[in-house]
């Protein structure tokens, strides 16, 4: 068994205090008395449980597996201490909502309205199924143990060179149109070394548009980080021969540098991206 909790709360933050009216939703009747004695909760039983933390949605947003540590009443409501297990990733609702019925989460509502069930199912196997495994990492640059992508996040590997700043707003607005956001490593600066700006950006993304125009050695690089991380990649040029020989094989779009062909370029872009994202 384990305990859901579907609150709008600061799971990392370790301190939560949630209603008692909400307790043993969406929980078989059988389950919920196994946790009870007469009128008296048996919170000692309910905290050995692993946990489920969750928010409201069926998207992005993050949940995270833990534990409960300490429970006390107060009033009508339940004041928790919890912890998260280092050893899980982060999870999305989106997977979470995909394997609803593994979950034994059936009801769509379920995930629109806080409260806390248990769940007769055994969660540390359901990860073991579905969670991919800690992944080899690099030494020349740092990714998380777990990969994390932002399903809304693009990203845009080119030259940092103004001649390409139009082509950028092209892109940009390319996402924009397909719901996503886009950024670039010179949008950021979270570390020392912008290399590792770069791959942490290539890491998040859903989706990674990248430039070979002049033929760049730092955006080809950038594309075989994109493609070993197995990302969608999406090639753009204004020349055919600047696409790497090993690369010809794949799509790309090839656009003219001016006002008509950057229109174009959004355009094209926007179907691919859409494509990807299965409108």
């Amino acid at each position: 068994m384990f305990n859901l909790l579907m609150f709008n709360a600061d799971w990392p933050s370790g301190r939560v205090t949630i209603p008692m009216g909400r307790m043993f939703e969406y929980t078989d009747d059988h389950i919920a008395a196994q946790f009870r004695d007469g009128g008296a909760l048996l919170l000692d039983s309910l905290i050995s449980l692993p946990c489920l933390f969750c928010k409201e949605g069926r998207e992005g947003e993050t949940a995270y597996v833990g534990q409960i540590n300490r429970a006390r009443i107060v009033g009508r409501e339940l004041s928790l201490e919890v912890s998260l297990d280092a050893d899980v990733p982060p999870l999305q609702n989106s997977m979470i909502y995909a394997n609803r019925m593994a979950l034994d989460m059936p009801e769509d509502f379920e995930f629109s309205r806080n409260h806390w069930a248990v769940k007769d199912v055994d969660l540390y196997r359901f990860l073991l199924r579905n969670v991919r495994p800690r992944r080899q990492r690099p030494t020349v640059f740092q990714i998380p143990e777990h990969e994390i992508i932002e399903p809304a996040l693009a990203s845009a590997m080119m030259p940092f060179d103004a001649g390409f700043s139009a082509v950028y707003d092209a892109i940009q607005q390319a996402a924009d149109n397909s719901g996503l956001r886009c950024r670039r490593a010179d949008d950021i600066w979270e570390n020392a070394a912008i290399i590792q700006d770069v791959v942490a950006l290539i890491d998040r993304s859903r989706i990674v548009v990248c430039d070979c125009s002049g033929r760049n050695p730092n955006v080809f690089y950038e594309a075989g980080i994109a493609h070993t991380l197995g990302r969608e990649v999406i090639l753009i040029t204004q020349s055919e021969h600047d696409i790497p020989f090993d690369l010809r094989h794949l799509r790309y779009i090839r656009y003219l540098n001016n006002a008509e062909g950057r229109g174009a370029l959004t355009q094209a872009l926007q179907a691919r991206m859409l494509t990807l994202l299965g409108h």
